[in-house]
């Protein structure tokens, strides 16, 4: 029996019931600096080893993965830490909050020849898979121009009532909430940006009625909770914007566009790809959901192919029992991965540079180069690494 760890015990650490239906494998330990978390884990797993000190774990020789679940200004700290363990590392997206950060990750990986993996779960969902084997098929020609437009209903209650609300713990949200969209862009187009300009503010958020105190913050989605200027309970400090827009140049060519904002009332991703024969959308991005191709003139309502998903058992689409599956499998056997952690490492760089340049009178941005041999070791899977 395989025994993991995982650190980090709020809202991400239920993709470890996961491991109730997997043979051969065990969850043993569990940690998180808050008593209540560790108290609350314990109870739902009373077999498991709960520390409000996560290095314990790491001393442990028959721990052979953990799972880094915590907050993202952490990720790097206790990343390195499990890898110099000798540990194989599931790292919760994004991979750091700043491009150092990222390659000290990488770097230690590649030393220590320990296994990292990435947890971009959106490329396993399966509305961006089907996008990316119609562009990959050719059907719509080369693609040449992109777009995400992300709707964040829920954006008030996630990030402006707890950590996420500084910049100090996330950097910004275009990192924090949009290493994903960013990431699936660089997936579904093939390429990776180079120069990156932004604008974005804090226009709502920060007229809201604040807590008094600085208690970790009620984090629950709810309907209810809206208009935000209606609102009460929000971080006592507050400095991320509540919307964000870049404009993304690829080294394919191609170029990109990326917003979110965290004030709507509804909520959806809305990606579009568009090649010199034709466009692709999707409606919905989990769940019960489709993809629009366009290949010839027409009017909007009427795409020339739909595809029907159909929903899939797991949380988030699916995506979650198929991303703890794939780490456990390329763990062991060394078997490829949708994500890896050069290319997590890109959409850590746009935003961190889309951040400066929208905080900085809107400057373009180069996105610094990782040097070419890391790059080649982790889209190579990380050839020679430890299997457990």
């Amino acid at each position: 029996m395989r025994k993991v760890g995982v650190i980090g015990l709020g809202n991400r650490a239920f993709i470890m019931s996961y491991f109730e239906n997997i043979e051969g494998w065990e969850v043993a330990a569990a940690a998180d600096v808050r008593q209540a978390s560790c108290d609350a884990f314990k109870a739902k797993y009373p077999q498991v080893a709960v520390s409000t000190n996560y290095r314990e774990m790491l001393t442990d020789p028959e721990i052979v993965a953990v799972f880094v679940l915590s907050p993202d200004f952490n990720h790097e700290e206790i990343g390195v830490a499990a890898l110099e363990a000798g540990k194989a590392v599931y790292l919760e997206k994004p991979l750091a909050i700043s491009i150092e950060g990222c390659d000290n990750l990488l770097k230690t990986a590649k030393r220590t020849g320990n296994r990292l993996f990435i947890g971009h779960n959106m490329r396993y969902f399966p509305v961006v898979l089907k996008m990316k084997e119609i562009v990959d098929s050719g059907l719509i020609g080369e693609v040449q121009a992109g777009w995400c437009r992300h709707f964040i209903a829920y954006g008030g209650d996630a990030y402006f009532r707890d950590w996420h609300s500084e910049q100090k713990n996330t950097c910004g949200l275009l990192l924090q909430k949009g290493a994903h969209d960013i990431d699936v862009m660089h997936f579904i187009m093939n390429s990776r940006t180079t120069r990156v300009v932004g604008m974005g503010m804090l226009s709502v958020y920060n007229r809201c009625e604040r807590r008094v105190t600085d208690e970790y913050g009620d984090a629950t989605f709810r309907d209810e909770q809206y208009p935000p200027l209606a609102c009460k309970g929000f971080a006592p400090e507050i400095d991320v914007e509540d919307h964000n827009m870049i404009m993304m140049q690829l080294d394919s060519g191609a170029q990109a566009s990326y917003m979110q904002c965290h004030y709507t009332p509804d909520a959806e991703r809305n990606y579009t790809f568009i090649g010199t024969r034709g466009r692709v959308e999707n409606v919905g991005d989990s769940g019960d959901c489709e993809v629009h191709v366009w290949t010839q003139r027409g009017p909007r309502k009427t795409p020339d192919i739909v595809y029907h998903l159909k929903p899939q058992s797991g949380s988030h689409g699916g995506s979650d029992p198929a991303i703890v599956r794939n780490f456990l499998d390329f763990i062991t056997s060394g078997t490829p991965t949708n994500a890896n952690p050069a290319a997590a490492r890109d959409s850590v760089a746009v935003g961190v540079q889309g951040h400066y340049s929208m905080r900085n009178g809107n400057v373009p941005m180069d996105i610094p180069e990782l040097p070419p041999e890391l790059r080649e070791y982790f889209e190579n899977f990380q050839p020679g690494a430890k299997l457990v």
